[in-house]
Parts: C-alpha cells; sequence; structure tokens
C-alpha cells in the first residue's frame, strides 16, 4: 500500500462518489415487506435441512445509550431512564425463544455478537439473564473458541463490567474511541478521556480477551492529519488486535443528530484524504495489515489469515472470519442472512414490541436472492474481500461465460484499469493499491440494482 502516498487527488476526487459498503448484496435498499416472517420461517426450514448443516452466528441489538454523539448513524434510543431497558430485554427474550424454536440445537453458535447502542449500559443482572435466555434457546460454545464480541462505551463500563463480560463467555471486546482530541470529542457530545479508555483496556487484557478492536473515525469537525496523528500515536502505543477506522458520513438529511455539526467544521476532502493516508502509513508501519474499506489487524489476527486462505467474509458487522455461518438477527433493526435470503427485523420500538407481543416474529422486510443475486454477490464479495477476482473459479461455480455475462462490466473496468484502480490480465481482475482504497467503486461496477435505478439511493462517499 506504499503506492498511495503518491496517488493522484484529480483521480481521487472523480471516484469519490457515493456507493454502497457492500456488507451485503443486493444491499438493505433492496430488500422488501414481500418478505415477511412466513418466508423467514421457510428459510429457517430449509438452513435446518441444509447437508452439513451450517453453524450460527447471532447478533443482539441493544439500542439504549445514555447520551447521543452527534456523527451516530446508528439505530438507538437515548435516555438516561435505565427503567425502559427491561421492557425491551423482555420483548428480546420473546425474540430469542421464537427463533431459538426453528433452528436445530445440534447447530453450534460459532460466533456472538452484542451491539447498539450502549450493551454495556445493561446492569450486570441483564447481562446475567440475557446470556442466560440465549444459552437455553441455543447451543453455545462452551470452550472459548468461538468468536463472541461486544461493543464497550469505555464511560459505561469498568473493570467490573469487563470482568463480568469475560465470565459470561465474551472473548472479544470493540472499544469505541472515534478520536482522543478534546475540541472534536466537544464537537461530536463525546467527551471520553483516554484514563477511561486504558482502563477498560488494561481490564481486557488481564481477563484474558483474545481480542481487542478499537474504533476510530476520520472526517469528524475540527480534524487534522496532526490532531489525528497523535490519536493514532496512542492507539498504536496500547496495541490493539485489530482497528476500524470509519469514513464519517455526513448525512444530516437522513440522521438528526447530525444536523448539530456544523458543515463549515469539518475538514476539507483533501484533508480527509491526507488523513485517511497518515492513517493508512501509520498503521502498516506499526505492523498491521489492511484489510480492506476501513479495516486493520496484525498479521496473525484471524482476519490477516482468513484473507490470507480466501475465506475472508463481509457481513452486517463488517469484516468475519466465519463465511460458513447463518446469521440471526435479533432485536430492533437486527438484520440476519440464512442460506440465500436477507431479512431485517421492524426498524420502530412500537412495531417490534407489537409483533412480539402477538407471538410473531418481528420480520419487517427481506429479500431472496436468485441466480443473478447469487453470481454478483461472489463477484463483489470476492473483490472487497480479497482484492482480486479469478473469471475461471467464478465461471466453474455459476456456469457462465465470465466474458460473455459480464462484457459491459468488463468494458466499463478498462476505465478504472487505465485510472490505476486495477489490472485485468490472464483471466483475473486485480485491484492495485488505489483499487484496494476505492474497491467500493470497483464493486458498484458489477451492481445490477445500482445500474437500473430508478430513484436515488442515499450512501455514504467513498473517501
Amino acid at each position: 500500500m506504499d503506492k498511495l502516498l503518491d496517488i493522484d487527488t484529480a483521480v481521487i476526487g472523480r471516484y469519490d462518489t457515493a456507493g454502497p459498503r457492500y456488507t451485503s448484496y443486493p444491499t438493505a435498499a433492496q430488500f422488501h415487506s414481500g418478505f415477511d416472517q412466513a418466508r423467514y420461517r421457510t428459510w429457517a426450514a430449509r438452513s435446518n435441512a441444509a447437508v452439513p448443516a451450517r453453524p450460527l452466528s447471532l447478533y443482539l441489538h441493544l439500542p439504549f445509550c445514555p447520551n447521543i454523539c452527534f456523527y451516530c448513524a446508528c439505530n438507538k434510543i437515548i435516555t438516561k431512564n435505565r427503567a425502559r431497558i427491561a421492557p425491551y430485554l423482555e420483548r428480546l427474550h420473546r425474540e430469542i425463544a421464537l427463533q431459538g424454536a426453528l433452528f436445530d440445537r445440534a447447530r453450534p453458535v460459532e460466533q456472538l455478537h452484542w451491539g447498539g447502542g450502549t450493551p454495556t449500559f445493561l446492569s450486570q443482572e441483564q447481562m446475567r439473564e440475557l446470556m442466560r435466555v440465549t444459552r437455553e434457546h441455543f447451543t453455545l460454545r462452551d470452550d472459548d473458541q468461538g468468536e463472541y464480541g461486544v461493543e464497550i462505551d469505555p464511560r459505561q463500563a469498568d473493570a467490573g463490567t469487563i470482568g463480568l463480560l469475560r465470565e459470561l463467555g465474551f472473548n472479544r471486546i470493540s472499544i469505541g474511541v472515534q478520536d482522543f482530541d478534546p475540541r472534536v470529542q466537544a464537537a461530536v457530545n463525546r467527551i471520553q478521556t483516554e484514563q477511561q479508555t486504558l482502563a477498560v483496556w488494561e481490564a481486557a487484557r488481564l481477563h484474558g480477551f483474545h481480542s481487542i478492536n478499537v474504533d476510530l473515525i476520520y472526517g469528524l469537525p475540527h480534524q487534522t492529519t496532526a490532531s489525528f496523528a497523535r490519536t493514532l500515536d496512542k492507539i498504536v502505543a496500547a496495541a490493539p488486535d485489530r482497528l476500524s477506522v470509519f469514513n464519517y458520513a455526513h448525512l444530516p438529511a437522513m440522521f438528526a443528530p447530525q444536523r448539530r455539526i456544523e458543515a463549515a467544521d469539518l475538514p476539507s476532502p483533501m484533508e480527509k484524504l491526507a488523513i485517511l493516508k497518515l492513517t493508512i502509513e501509520r498503521l502498516i508501519q506499526a505492523g498491521y495489515v489492511y484489510i480492506g474499506m476501513d479495516h486493520f489487524a496484525r498479521a496473525d489476527d484471524k482476519l490477516a489469515i482468513a484473507q490470507r486462505n480466501g475465506t475472508l467474509h463481509r457481513n452486517f458487522q463488517g469484516y468475519s472470519t466465519h463465511a460458513e455461518c447463518d446469521l440471526i438477527g435479533l432485536g430492533v433493526s437486527a438484520i440476519g442472512a440464512l442460506g440465500d435470503s436477507y431479512s431485517q427485523n421492524q426498524r420502530m420500538l412500537d412495531n417490534y414490541n407489537a409483533a412480539l407481543d402477538e407471538g410473531s416474529l418481528p420480520i419487517m422486510r427481506g429479500v431472496e436472492l436468485d441466480a443473478d443475486d447469487l453470481l454478483r454477490r461472489d463477484v463483489i464479495m470476492q473483490l472487497i474481500c480479497h482484492g482480486r477476482l479469478d473469471m475461471a473459479a467464478i465461471e466453474h461455480r455459476h456456469a457462465v461465460c465470465f466474458n460473455d455475462y459480464f462484457a459491459r462490466e468488463l468494458a466499463d473496468l478498462k476505465t478504472l484499469q487505465d485510472d490505476g484502480l486495477v489490472t485485468i490480465e490472464a483471466g483475473t481482475i486485480r485491484a492495485r493499491p488505489l483499487g484496494k482504497l476505492l474497491i467500493r467503486n470497483v464493486c458498484m461496477v458489477f451492481d445490477r440494482y445500482l445500474r437500473r435505478s430508478d430513484r436515488p439511493q442515499r450512501y455514504s462517499k467513498a473517501i
């Protein structure tokens, strides 16, 4: 990735367009209400009948936060009243029971994730009960070999919280930091001291967590290359196993809290690019592998190993090592993936509650993939996960002639090849260093829905 330091900013400017992040294909923009709980049950039954049966991955969405971070685009509920959590957990327990009844108990849960919101806003008793209910209805691993992760807000956790989470079976944590600079923190309403963050970090190491991920965001108000370099230095010194360095997407028309961020305070596109280049350079110098998009990992981390082995996967939590799992989404707005289908729960809390009060699964929408979707998903996932595509392998898996089927796409890729994003030779499409940075643009060439869309879709920009 060293060549990124000499990239043509004019080329970057042409490709700094809005597009999907491809945590799925088709993306959530194609989900529709015709996919209901009946269709979901059909796909659950099919997944049980598959030979061999696939293991499971569980995502539990815990939406409560005591304070609003102005940049946040997550589905969350802002409240300081912890009494509001209990009714939600009561419904979540019901959903866990309904979902658990659909799946063979012989299928182990290889991956578990609590996301938010702020999962650590729950009381210790609520955490214990949620894990107990999950174990009652699903077969969780007891050998500490699954990937069981939880998102941590250091302002809502201490050493005792970390010890409890390890006791409950979690072995991976993701710590939200975003930026250590006080001026940036004030502008986004997330005041978080280094001491708070490092106390949680040290507790996780003490309790033997397998992996620590840290979340940073570039493009926030008042950030500069110099200020972000100071944050990076402190993060590198603390030596996380993985980093997610997200691009802040300023979409105030879609996300009301972002209206409290002054657009004039945001770094310019060139400054933002400089921050990204600095980040990549600094982390690679520190021994991290650039996985792609916004993810970095140590060379001996499972994420980097999976990429080298060709088994890396991408889902709604980002890059993953568990392509073999069926994903069950639990909680308001959660997204799942069973076989060749995607589904999403009700996004509004009242609708989520109403469905469960009626004894129904709270499925709001979803999509079933056809042969073209499966082919294009394979192409896009190979590119976004591994930065290369073997045309012959695609032909073998999908019984198509690649050059004929994708004649229009290959013609469009010529422009990207001329601009230095990809090479196309010997039956292989390979992302060059600039193409790895702009891999979303490469993937967009193969997105059938973007080509035929009759309405604009609101996505974040590539840089």
